[in-house]
């Protein structure tokens, strides 16, 4: 264990900002935490958590795959991707540390995705331990640990210090790059302990999850009460666009006149033309893209996953849905016995 005190963690991140890019979460305009390039002048931010997830920096929201240039019969193709640059991320909370293993499930699975798997390669995570974790919070459900996440480097504020718990060798080496003072174990305890008194008081840690599994499948996607839950959904795709284990994309291709741009984007199972093809939407109702997303991420996603859910409970879609319709409420109506 490491510590460094809290006055000094502005050097800490200098030093490793010389190195390699490091992003860490800052307050931007709106009044809200966003992952940000740090550069002298950027404050870490006192936010629970950031308004979308550090999932950008690995999947970001669009990129440029390819460039073609057409030139008679000949074709010239032009990448774009920096394949060797290491950066950090400094600051995740354990929720989404744990959606990246969610990602990685589907990124890194055959065949994987390169662009993808460049960044998780070159990426260094440091976690932040939550201190006072949010009433919208519900990891522990997933078996998640706010105050002891996973990442290369471990962090918790103690008072006036910060302490380091290196978890890789990506991790020493990246700590390796600042002066730190060893101790802080008896800090770091006492910090966990009131992490965990208050996640044990939070009001969503008995979330019910009985009967989301694949042996219950067809009895959740036949349940009736899907049609009343999605009245009110207006498919904008505020969920998906917030959350740290939504994967979907759209590839498309563009002609700027002198090359054509294929890049990706971020796409919404809750919109109307996802996935559609010539013979039409697949899901063409409103409340089929509903259930779609809550059924995959309860359901399909663990059945295919070693009994993995496909959230991981750090309760953006609560805060952030326009009509406060969320996974909870999903779980909490279709949850339990059958209705079918």
């Amino acid at each position: 264990m490491k510590k460094l005190e809290l006055a000094k963690l502005d050097g800490f991140f200098r030093a490793v900002s010389a190195v390699m890019p490091l992003y860490l979460p800052a307050d931007d305009a709106a009044g809200q935490a966003s992952f940000t390039r740090y550069e002298p002048g950027v404050r870490l931010s006192e936010r629970g958590n950031t308004v979308r997830s550090a999932k950008d920096l690995f999947f970001p929201q669009m990129e440029n795959l390819v460039d073609f240039k057409v030139s008679g019969k000949s074709i010239e193709i032009l990448e774009h991707r920096n394949v060797s640059e290491d950066f950090v991320i400094f600051g995740v909370r354990a929720c989404d540390a744990a959606g990246f293993e969610i990602l990685d499930r589907v990124f890194l699975s055959d065949p994987v995705d390169g662009y993808y798997q460049e960044r998780r390669e070159h990426g260094i995570i440091v976690t932040m331990a939550c201190g006072a974790p949010e009433e919208t919070c519900f990891c522990s459900v997933f078996g998640i640990d706010a105050a002891d996440p996973r990442g290369d480097v471990t962090a918790w504020k103690t008072g006036d210090h910060v302490c380091f718990r290196a978890n890789t060798e990506k991790g020493e080496k990246l700590l390796a790059l600042a002066e730190l003072e060893d101790g802080g174990e008896e800090a770091v305890a006492e910090a966990q302990r009131a992490t965990r008194a208050i996640l044990e008081k939070l009001p969503l840690k008995d979330l019910d999850l009985t009967g989301f599994d694949g042996e219950h499948m067809m009895e959740k996607f036949r349940d009736p009460r899907w049609g009343e839950l999605s009245e009110a959904c207006l498919g904008c795709g505020t969920c998906t666009f917030v959350c740290p284990t939504c994967q979907c994309y759209d590839v498309r291709e563009f002609h700027t006149g002198d090359t054509i741009q294929r890049f990706r984007c971020w796409d919404s199972c809750m919109y109307s033309d996802f996935t559609k093809m010539s013979a039409g939407q697949p899901r063409p109702t409103q409340m089929e893209r509903f259930r779609q997303r809550f059924m995959h991420k309860l359901v399909y996603f663990p059945a295919n996953n070693d009994g993995i859910y496909g959230c991981v409970g750090c309760g953006r879609c609560l805060q952030k849905c326009p009509i406060h319709m969320n996974i909870v409420k999903v779980a909490k109506t279709i949850g339990g016995a059958s209705h079918a």
